[in-house]
């Protein structure tokens, strides 16, 4: 589903700096991977190259055999709204919106008739266990809560891929540890690919396989 070939980053300035460098992968629909990898080697700026929000020097990126490099900033934007969800480290739940309207905000972008966007709203806080909470505001959640209303608004408009940056760096063992087993649940029983950046051993233990991020491109952790 998910196809990087070659993939190549560099920042230039007074300190060029090459990021990353012939970064290959291959993610099926229904595969959970975690990205592993020492701080600053690009693991974020990866993500960030597949989701469309910044561009590659050489390679290709292929979503379903669409080319998204090739993509003008339209059309990169629409197919990141349709195909991908995103679940960060700090949530990025909008304090002054209740959270069904937070997990709604896909549904509304991508322009979903508002009682098909009621009704997924509903069944998704449900699935993440936040069901009759569509009236809380972030601030009466808790950080694992707040992690799981993120997970259910990244899912709701059923993305294909999931891209998922240090979900858990804010989270105690305990709730880190339910939000992880959410995320695979939620993944698998959607089928959509996900791949989950980590500096957690346990949170990557959770994934179907592991890939370490080096200087020389991905490999298989062994």
């Amino acid at each position: 589903m998910l196809v990087l070939d070659k993939l190549a980053k560099t920042y230039a300035g007074a300190r060029s700096r090459s990021v990353l460098r012939g970064v290959d992968l291959t993610l099926a629909a229904g595969e959970y991977i975690a990205v592993m990898g020492e701080s600053g080697i690009g693991k974020s700026t990866l993500l960030n190259l597949i989701a469309g929000l910044d561009a590659p020097d050489a390679g290709s990126i292929r979503l379903d055999g669409v080319e998204l490099t090739r993509l003008d900033d339209d059309a990169a934007t629409l197919l990141r709204r349709k195909s991908m969800g995103f679940v960060f480290q700090a949530f990025h739940i909008l304090p002054y919106l209740s959270l069904a309207q937070n997990v709604a905000l896909p549904l509304v972008l991508n322009r979903v008739a508002e009682d098909e966007a009621a009704a997924r709203t509903h069944a998704m806080l449900a699935a993440v266990g936040l069901a009759g909470r569509e009236a809380s505001m972030p601030r009466e959640l808790s950080g694992g809560e707040l992690q799981r209303a993120a997970i259910a608004r990244a899912l709701v408009h059923s993305p294909k891929l999931l891209l998922a940056d240090e979900p858990t760096g804010n989270l105690d063992p305990d709730s880190a540890a339910q939000v992880l087993a959410l995320l695979r649940a939620q993944v698998k029983t959607r089928n959509a690919a996900c791949i989950l950046v980590t500096h957690s051993q346990a949170a990557a233990a959770t994934a179907d396989r592991i890939v370490v991020l080096t200087a020389q491109g991905l490999r298989e952790a062994g």
